[in-house]
């Protein structure tokens, strides 16, 4: 009898440990451990490419390792600054599912485009870079491949990806795995169904216990702050890290961060135990001796995680560059909301109530009306119109954003008829006298077409019309038109451009859709502004930034100045602010003013760096005119606003127009 083989022997121990392999689970991973071994940062999507180290933010591991299938926790929540690297840790989270946990996953962005966005700049980006995840998708190149822009099929699974814009979207599946990301930019109400936060997470409803949910996002305004609803519903989690000198365990804060006025490069943390300098390369070690502690009870199914720009990793967002970004906004209020959200990354809560309008009309100043006081480097006009009227208003801007009423203007007349234009071509066929002896032209005319829309679009098309191009709007012509729509939408003060028209005599023309409540904002901001007293401006002290100056008004300009109030009512249970005029006034100055401040955006306010206000400085004295005469000028009134204007101005001017 022969024996057996050994060739044959060991080929019975080869199958039996190839079939043992196969039916042992995979060993429990965690998401940090699974980003360490196989995520690969592209370079075309951070400043830091190569292998991921989470030892370089080891405040992310407990946030990620939240999201591993292991950990009971069913909800996280990340309330954070920018340059933390809070958004990689959530496509860590979906580099493990595709690979280790598969399943249904719906990541929602703000938009759909903003979701297309993302798809090309970081999800394709992270499967292109790691073997694991290249060898579940099929290239997008192939046919049937499943590999689309907004979805992502791979074994067990499929990502799709969608704008909390769209309700569609949000209803597409149901989803175990859900990505919640920069919840704050998501709108209010999508398409009449409700919070997109509450219609995507009835998607994960069916996977009970076994869902997890990630909503990280910077966080907006206070009173509608989305991310700070869902952090004051979790265990509200801070990172402390310990002293270099003593040990004191704290949590890094922005009075602790110490500097000379002027010298933000110079800037010391100090410890807030004792009070020693603990200098910037200490910041590796403490952050990985650091660690996450609850301040509020846990559920336990959501726990809430809140970091600022402060633990920002060496050579990414320095204390120096912290210090800088903090007194540029104390030198200018209209970057404050930035670094509140961006830097310390907490919610901004302004004053939003109109001031008092006595104090405004007290605060009138004697430069005559009619003329640009010298200051003003150029003038735009806002245009309201009513049935039986069109009021408008003209203001000069100078640097810092500092404003001066020049005119207003009360046009009577019907707006379905022909002659009230022609009082408004008048109107912006003017040039206005400046104190330097020049005249200057109405550079951007902004005209509401909420009323009389056809009638608007009829006249605004005869003049020049402002482009849109990658660097924002921008005017192309002096004495250039915008047809422009007021939209309730917070998110910047230029939102959009719409065509006005498919077709017609109108085709071509374009309807500015502008944000009236972030106008309205920084309006009552910079009303609110202290003056300097007369002792401070002799000294050669100026006007803070944003200062509005206004001439002898009578007192319903001021009036209608301040009509309406920012309050914040509950809509389908949910915090919504809205604007609500006074009903005992009219509001007209103040729209006037919101549009004249849209055409100076247009124009390039916002943009303008100094050597910009130099060429207008110097165009002023390559167009002035003699001033050889007094002459009387009496502004334009109307019956229904008796009291307006109320007294005659002196001009020193030779101005044809006057």
């Amino acid at each position: 009898m022969v024996a057996p083989s050994v060739v044959h022997y060991e080929g019975v121990t080869d199958i039996a440990n190839a079939w043992s392999s196969g039916v042992t689970p995979d060993p429990l991973m965690n998401v940090s451990d699974w980003a360490d071994d196989y995520r690969v940062l592209s370079a075309k999507s951070t400043a830091e490419p190569g292998r991921w180290r989470t030892d370089r933010t080891p405040y992310l591991r407990e946030i990620m390792d939240c999201l591993s299938i292991a950990s009971p926790v069913q909800r996280v929540v990340f309330k954070k600054a920018s340059q933390v690297g809070g958004s990689e840790a959530g496509f860590n989270w979906l580099g493990y599912i595709i690979h280790m946990a598969p399943g249904p996953v719906l990541a929602v962005s703000p938009t759909v485009e903003m979701a297309k966005r993302s798809s090309r700049q970081r999800i394709d980006p992270l499967i292109e870079e790691s073997s694991a995840l290249r060898d579940r998708i099929a290239p997008a190149r192939s046919r049937d491949s499943g590999n689309t822009v907004l979805s992502k099929e791979f074994l067990g699974g499929v990502l799709v990806l969608t704008g909390a814009n769209s309700a569609v979207g949000l209803r597409s599946m149901p989803a175990r795995y859900l990505f919640l990301d920069e919840v704050d930019g998501y709108p209010v109400d999508v398409d009449g169904e409700g919070d997109p936060i509450l219609l995507a997470e009835r998607r994960s409803a069916t996977y009970a216990k076994r869902r997890k949910v990630f909503i990280p996002s910077t966080p907006t305004q206070k009173s509608t702050s989305r991310i700070d609803r869902e952090f004051e519903d979790s265990d509200q989690r801070y990172y402390f890290v310990p002293c270099p000198h003593c040990g004191h365990e704290q949590v890094l804060s922005i009075t602790q961060l110490r500097w000379r006025e002027g010298q933000p490069e110079k800037a010391e943390y100090h410890c807030s135990g004792c009070e020693q300098v603990i200098e910037e390369h200490h910041k590796t070690h403490m952050l990985l001796k650091g660690y996450w502690k609850a301040t509020a009870d846990y559920d336990g199914i959501t726990r809430g995680y809140h970091l600022s720009s402060l633990y920002s990793p060496l050579g990414w967002f320095s204390w120096a560059d912290v210090a800088k970004v903090c007194e540029q906004a104390k030198a200018n209020p209209d970057l404050m909301k930035g670094f509140v959200n961006t830097v310390l990354g907490e919610s901004y809560e302004e004053e939003f109530d109109a001031p008092e309008w006595e104090r405004l009309y007290e605060r009138r100043e004697s430069y005559p009306m009619g003329m640009v006081p010298a200051g003003g480097l150029f003038l735009t006009a806002g245009v309201d119109i009513q049935k039986d009227r069109i009021e408008c208003e003209i203001v000069a801007w100078g640097r810092q954003k500092e404003s001066w009423s020049v005119d207003y203007q009360i046009l009577d007349g019907d707006t379905s008829q022909s002659a009230v234009w022609k009082k408004l071509d008048a109107v912006l066929a003017k040039d206005y006298l400046h104190a330097q002896g020049c005249t200057l032209p109405i550079r951007v005319m902004c005209v509401d077409s909420g009323y009389a829309t056809q009638q608007v679009y009829d006249w605004v098309r005869k003049y020049p019309q402002p482009v849109w191009g990658a660097a924002g709007a921008r005017a192309s012509q002096p004495r250039t038109v915008v047809a422009i729509k007021g939209r309730d939408t917070e998110t910047a003060l230029i939102l959009s451009v719409s065509k006005a028209d498919a077709g017609g005599k109108r085709k071509g023309l374009r309807v500015w859709n502008v944000s009236g409540p972030v106008a309205k904002m920084e309006l009552y901001r910079w009303l609110k502004l202290p003056r300097p007293t007369d002792e401070a401006l002799a000294s050669g002290e100026g006007y803070e930034p944003g200062t509005c100056h206004f001439p002898e008004y009578g007192e319903e300009y001021f009036k209608q100045l301040t009509a309406e109030k920012r309050v914040v009512r509950l809509k389908k249970g949910f915090p919504k602010s809205t604007w609500e005029k006074d009903p005992t006034r009219n509001n007209e100055s103040l729209d006037c003013r919101v549009y004249s401040r849209v055409g100076a955006s247009i124009y390039g306010l916002d943009r303008f760096n100094e050597l910009q206000w130099k060429r207008l400085d110097m165009s002023l004295g390559s167009n002035s005119v003699a001033s050889k005469a007094n002459l009387t000028f009496t502004p334009t009134t109307s019956s229904k606003n008796v009291g307006l204007f109320q007294q005659q101005q002196s001009v020193v001017a030779d101005d044809p127009y006057l």
